[in-house]
This record gives structure tokens, sequence and C-alpha cells, in this order.
């Protein structure tokens, strides 16, 4: 894993920790993480991250809308 350092200007008020979660939370909206990924990122179980999203505006549910829709044909294909 890599190490990143960066410099935040001591006027704006902002904790390690919600450094961590922000950037994990636009990682998981961009698909770069899954939920898992970013909750552990953050340092935080994946319940308590997807709370945390709503947040921050972040959906929970950040699959292509075609995914979805092969999602749904997948599941009418099995059930049949």
């Amino acid at each position: 894993m890599r190490t990143l350092k960066i410099k935040i200007p001591d006027n704006l008020d902002l904790k390690d920790r919600e450094a961590l979660i922000i950037l994990a939370s636009k990682l998981y909206e961009k698909g770069k993480f899954t939920l898992g990924q970013a909750a552990e990122f953050a340092g935080l179980s994946k319940s308590a991250f997807a709370e945390i999203l709503k947040e921050y505006d972040v959906s929970i549910i950040n699959h292509p809308v075609t995914d979805i829709d092969s999602d749904i044909k997948n599941a009418r294909d099995y059930s049949n």
C-alpha cells in the first residue's frame, strides 16, 4: 500500500479522520472502492460508513443503471 502525505492549511477545520472519510466517500462514489474497501480505508464498519455517506451526499447505490437492468434481466432468467 502506498502512503500519501498531504498538507492541509491550518485555517481549514478538517480533522485527519474527516479527510479520510471524505476521500473514501469520493473514491466509493467514483467506483474505485467497494463499500467494504472504503469503510476499511476510513477506519469504520461497513454499516457505519454507509450511514455516513448521506452526510457527504453520496448514494449507497453506485451501480450504473445498465448494471441494474442487467441484474433484473438475469434474475428473471434465473427464476424461469
